[in-house]
């Protein structure tokens, strides 16, 4: 379990650093990904970023786990 979150905790802090450059691939924009804004409200459902982010972890777990 501590091997796990130690590294749950730097991919978060590779993500951070990167996010500038993650930011400009269009992750959040793309077809299928919902954004509605309204007064004062704001509401984002990434439907296909979701599917795309699961599908290459659980290959990642599947090929980092054999």
């Amino acid at each position: 379990m501590q091997k796990t979150l130690i590294i749950i905790g730097l991919l978060f802090l590779a993500i951070g650093i990167l996010w500038p450059v993650l930011s400009k691939l269009g992750i959040g924009r793309l077809p299928g990904d919902f954004h509605l804004q309204r007064d004062g409200f704001s509401f984002y459902f990434l439907i296909t970023t979701m599917v795309i982010a699961s599908a290459i972890l659980t290959l990642s777990f599947r090929l980092w786990g054999k």
